[in-house]
Order: C-alpha cells, then sequence, then structure tokens
C-alpha cells in the first residue's frame, strides 16, 4: 500500500538583504517603497501561497569600512511593513524575523500579539540570535552574547513570550454590553516570570490574539539551533536544497521531537530555493547562467575573495587568476558582518583548494565566486521544476519550499502563473485555502486545542 501524497507547503521571501536579487536589472523596482511589498505579497495570495516572509538585518554591513552596497541595503522595519500588509491582504501568512539578543520579550510579545489581532491570525515570528559584536555597538548592551548563552537567552525568551500570550484565555473578554462588564477574570494579563535573563512582572495589555500565539518559525542550523527548533518551533527553515543533504536534515530535526513528546507533523522543514524558469529545460539553463553572471559582477566577485583572503584586492582584475598572497588570518576582518566569513575557518587553506579548482578548470575569479557560490535550486521549465519540487516533498527532503526569486517585486508572477497551476493539477498543492489563519494552512493546531503536555511541551 503506497503511502499518501503529501501536500506541499509554500511561501514567499521578499529579497533584499543580499545580493541573491539582481536589483540592476531592467525589470527591478523599489526595494522600499510599499507598492513593491503589496504587489509580491498579492501575487503570493493569488498563488494560494502559506506566508510571506521578511528577513531583517539589525546593521548594514561593511566592507574595509565602508557600507557594502553591491547588494541591497537598507529596508524599512519588519512590524510596519507586516501591518501594512495585513490590510491588503487577507489570507496570507505573515512572518518576520525578530531577534532575541537585542530586544525584549515583552515588546515582541505584544508586537506578533498586535499584529495577530490586525490580520485575522495570521502572525508568524521567526526567532533568531544575533552572532556578532558589530550588530551588537548598535545596542545599549552592545557587544554579543557567547553562542550557548544565546541559545540560553532565546530559549527563555520564547518561553517568557509564550507566559505572555497565555496570561489571558481565550475567553477573558466579556464585553456584556447590558451588565456593563467588560472582563470575565479581572486578573487577566498577569504574568511574573524570573529567571536567568529576564525577571518582569506585570500586566500583558493585548487579550488573546486569533491564533492564541503566533506561529514560531527557527532558522538556526547548527546542533543547538536543530534542537531549539525540536523543541518549540512549527518550522525550521533550511538551507539544504540538495536531495541527500535535505532528507538528512529532515530525518535529523525530525528525529529528535519524540524527546519533547512531538509527532512529526509538528514541525514544518522548509528549505529557501531559488528558480529560474524557461519554455525548455534548456533555456532555462542558459537563462540560469545568464543570472549568475549578474549576481556576481566584477567588482562583486573581488567583495567576495576578500571575505577569505582578507585583504584589500581592489587592484585585481575579476577577469585575472586568483592572487598568489596567501589570506591575512587576523582576528579583525576587511568585511563586517556577513555570515560567509563564519563558513571559513581556515581561509589558508581555502585559498588552497580555490586556486587549485581555478588551475584545473582554467577559472577566472570571477568564474570561480560564480561556480563556488549558490545555485539555483530549481531551473527548467515549469514541468520540470514542478516535478522537481513534488520529488523532493515527497522523498522527505523537504515539507515545501520558502521561494527567493532574483527579480523584485515581478519575479515571482512567473511561478504563480505557470508552475503552481501544476502543482494544483498534480493533487498536491491546494487550489484554495481552506482556513483563515496561517496555522490552519500549515496544518497546526490552536495552542488552545492542543492536548495539557502538548501545552506544556510547546
Amino acid at each position: 500500500m503506497s503511502k499518501p501524497l503529501k501536500q506541499i507547503h509554500l511561501a514567499a521571501h521578499f529579497p533584499g538583504v543580499n545580493n541573491t536579487t539582481v536589483w540592476s536589472d531592467p525589470a527591478a523596482g523599489s526595494h522600499i517603497e510599499f507598492s513593491s511589498f503589496a504587489h509580491f505579497a498579492r501575487t503570493a495570495e493569488r498563488a494560494k501561497f502559506d506566508f510571506l516572509f521578511l528577513a531583517e538585518g539589525l546593521r548594514l554591513r561593511e566592507q574595509g569600512g565602508q557600507i557594502y552596497d553591491l547588494d541591497v541595503v537598507g529596508r524599512p522595519d519588519t512590524f510596519t511593513v507586516l501591518a501594512a500588509l495585513a490590510a491588503v491582504t487577507d489570507r496570507l501568512g505573515l512572518t518576520g524575523t525578530i531577534n532575541s539578543t537585542f530586544n525584549e520579550p515583552y515588546e515582541v510579545a505584544r508586537q506578533f500579539a498586535s499584529l495577530d489581532h490586525l490580520s485575522g491570525g495570521r502572525s508568524a515570528w521567526n526567532v533568531v540570535t544575533s552572532w556578532d559584536a558589530f550588530t551588537g555597538e548598535n545596542f545599549r548592551r552592545g557587544g554579543f552574547l557567547p553562542q550557548e548563552e544565546r541559545y540560553s537567552r532565546a530559549k527563555e525568551f520564547l518561553a517568557t513570550a509564550h507566559e505572555l500570550f497565555d496570561s489571558w484565555s481565550a475567553d477573558a473578554i466579556l464585553a456584556d454590553q447590558a451588565t456593563g462588564a467588560f472582563l470575565r477574570d479581572a486578573k487577566a494579563g498577569a504574568f511574573v516570570h524570573q529567571g536567568q535573563h529576564f525577571d518582569i512582572h506585570g500586566r500583558f495589555n493585548v487579550p488573546r490574539s486569533p491564533q492564541g500565539r503566533p506561529v514560531i518559525f527557527q532558522a538556526g542550523d547548527s546542533d543547538e539551533g536543530r534542537e531549539f527548533a525540536a523543541a518549540g518551533a512549527d518550522a525550521i527553515f533550511s538551507r539544504y536544497s540538495h536531495l541527500a543533504e535535505g532528507q538528512a536534515f529532515y530525518a535529523d530535526v525530525k528525529g529528535r521531537l519524540a524527546k519533547y513528546g512531538r509527532r512529526l507533523d509538528q514541525l514544518l522543514i522548509l528549505p529557501a530555493a531559488t528558480f529560474v524558469l524557461g519554455d525548455t529545460d534548456a533555456e532555462a539553463a542558459e537563462l540560469a547562467h545568464e543570472v549568475r553572471r549578474q549576481q556576481v559582477s566584477g567588482a562583486t566577485a573581488i567583495k567576495h575573495l576578500e571575505f577569505v583572503w582578507n585583504r584589500d584586492l581592489s587592484g585585481y582584475d575579476p577577469e585575472g587568476p586568483l592572487p598568489d598572497v596567501d589570506p591575512l588570518v587576523s582576528e579583525e576582518h576587511i568585511s563586517r558582518g556577513r555570515a560567509q566569513v563564519r563558513m571559513y575557518r581556515d581561509p589558508v587553506a581555502i585559498a588552497r583548494q580555490w586556486r587549485e579548482q581555478a588551475e584545473a578548470n582554467k577559472w577566472s575569479i570571477r568564474d570561480l565566486v560564480i561556480n563556488n557560490g549558490n545555485r539555483q535550486t530549481f531551473v527548467g521549465s515549469p514541468a520540470t521544476v514542478a516535478r522537481t519540487i513534488n520529488e523532493f516533498v515527497q522523498a522527505d527532503a523537504s515539507d515545501g519550499f520558502i521561494l527567493v526569486p532574483h527579480i523584485t517585486p515581478g519575479g515571482l508572477d512567473p511561478f504563480a502563473d505557470k508552475v503552481v497551476p501544476l502543482l494544483q493539477e498534480q493533487g498536491v498543492f491546494r487550489a484554495d485555502y481552506e482556513g483563515s489563519t496561517l496555522r490552519e494552512h500549515l496544518g497546526l493546531a490552536h495552542p488552545d486545542a492542543a492536548a495539557p503536555a502538548e501545552r506544556a511541551a510547546s
């Protein structure tokens, strides 16, 4: 007996905090004007996607002490954008990244509960930590926390936020106009939390929201991050877009759920995915090559090489050979605020490996960066892309994908128009929304409907 087909979850990531997006393309629009966010969100909702996702950076990245302006820098505040999008969409989930290192539980809980009310139950919180002191300089505490303390704070931050959300019962508001009694329980909103990181007590001033709590996302890939997601997240972002790697990550994270009394369907795994569509697979492959060259200009290639070399390489020809000089190994780095810096633990070994690759393939600096960088996840005709996405999900490499187009705001439109109908024909993606809240889209139970043991675990 064959197992039933899994339903695919799809979401859309509004790009703009890295060079995935080709902002210089004539088809690209603003990454700040609200019309771009509205177009993107309406396309995702037209395609019946689960949610729109906004990443957030708390400091502009720098290279050599200057703003790194080869990718898109700066964007309006996440909550402001999501609240505005709530007014121009009806069903689409609204997910935002909010940092647990430099914020406070009361403030964040209040903002997400408010967004959930304003959107009719469509809010979601991607809980992240901050890894660098560079970002911390923007905040009063400064510096940063060691990794073990970051996750300790994040766990307590999330637990405290849940206490605030749960301080109001679903039936706390009576609003009896005949008697003039507004509250059923005069103690609604009362909370006390004493812990390692937070010692707060008072009254939470936002009543129970439609979802009870926002949907919780997590994006960490470390062992601590995976454990954090297994313990309390509703979904985890993944960077693994190859089948075998995706299956390994899927099995590892899902395998951690049982110890927390959770079922496999209580945590969704959603990798980010880029795509290039063409009328044929060959045309799409050609377009994908052009997109990669747009994403990695000569200037961008030099800057990326500096991530490893930790030197000013502006004098080198991007179409020429790699530098003979070795990387500068130092605690001080020419590039600040970029996660890629952490990937190169042994820059001298990486440089040696890259030189060997470049020599063997006769690659220039730019060729090397293009070929070692992130490739498009799905490249092909609409039929090929639809088939491949379904194969990944049915093979338990993911529960769906968060799509990242390279053109903003219209880059999602071709996928919505050409790929989604094919997934619907295959019976693996909804033809219409069946519920109104994000929890319903994702197949997640409302906290108030969960069994007592499940509520305690969450």
